[in-house]
């Protein structure tokens, strides 16, 4: 189908940063007819209250950026959760979509689909090639489940669901929570608080010897209206900055970007996580798509935007 201005679609997360992300990318095209419900206005975990979801407003696009998303301690602390959340909500999401006849769908997965060991830049074709990152198995296995389902309805019933990987996002409405957050808001949050405080010194896990590779949300917020244009997307398709940076060089970079000006403390008794998690984005960069933000420029836009949100009371600490 091709997506114009009336098309009905349905964002799953809306409050999410990657969902908001995409709402203002739709928005900004002139996107109004858009189907959007909160957390508790929609359970996206209880069944019987998506069918009805569907039942009653039969979007033609759903985008399903709503997930349980958490760092390593996060990961680590509840796998039963992110299991059973990220699979309930995938499950009940994909098959309601094919029942009630959604044109398309695209499923937003994560960069931790693909194996601990996996040849760096990772491509799309190493998924499940050999055992997951253990810190994040539980994460990762309800969204390659959730990637699987997509493929499956579209090998069997021909319908366009599929699916994108992004990497480590940041940006934008990211959860700036002390223990859950990912390693980006993490440390920003944390340098931000040293340096207010004028602390000598801030304490940071592992050897800052593993690699990341960041993608600020708007870009890839664009990334994904380029595959909902496309009339035949891969089932899956990988979504990188194309290129990545230590965790140690993020660090300083964060701590000078919030004028944090003390000593770094690396504790190597705590897990650095998968040594290196770099994607192969040549599929995606082929359409067209490149992403606006370097990494500094974006680290900044996302600082403003932690400090203003922290003034308003707005902070996602969830």
């Amino acid at each position: 189908m091709k997506l114009n201005p009336s098309t009905r679609i349905y964002v799953a997360g809306h409050r999410g940063m990657v969902g908001s992300a995409v709402v203002r990318c739709l928005k900004a095209r002139g996107f109004e007819n858009l189907v959007l419900r909160t957390r508790q206005e929609l359970d996206l975990c209880d069944g019987a209250a998506v069918r009805s979801f569907f039942e009653k407003e039969k979007p033609q696009v759903v985008v399903v950026a709503a997930a349980r998303v958490g760092g390593i301690h996060a990961n680590a602390t509840y796998p039963a959760e992110f299991l059973h959340e990220n699979l309930a909500s995938a499950h009940n999401v994909i098959h309601e979509a094919w029942t009630h006849r959604a044109e398309r769908l695209l499923f937003l997965g994560s960069s931790c689909i693909y194996p601990r060991e996996a040849p760096q830049p990772m491509r799309e074709e190493c998924l499940l090639t050999s055992p997951l990152e253990p810190t994040n198995e539980a994460y990762a296995i309800a969204k390659i489940a959730g990637l699987k389902l997509c493929q499956f309805y579209r090998k069997q019933y021909g319908v366009c669901f599929h699916s994108a990987m992004p990497t480590n996002l940041y940006g934008p409405g990211d959860n700036y929570h002390p223990e859950n957050s990912h390693v980006l808001p993490a440390l920003l949050r944390r340098f931000h608080e040293a340096a207010v405080t004028g602390a000598s010194s801030v304490a940071l896990w592992g050897t800052g010897a593993a690699r990341r590779e960041f993608l600020h949300v708007d870009d890839l917020a664009e990334a994904l209206f380029t595959l909902l244009e496309l009339e035949t997307p891969p089932d899956w398709i990988n979504a990188g900055s194309g290129s990545d940076v230590s965790i140690f060089d993020l660090a300083h970079l964060i701590a000078r970007i919030t004028g944090f000006q003390g000593e770094l403390k690396w504790d190597a008794t705590r897990p650095d996580g998968t040594p290196r998690k770099f994607m192969d984005s040549s599929r995606l960069l082929a359409t067209g798509w490149k992403p606006r933000y370097d990494l500094e420029a974006g680290i900044r836009h996302t600082y403003a935007d932690f400090l203003n949100r922290l003034g308003t009371g707005e902070l996602r600490e969830s």
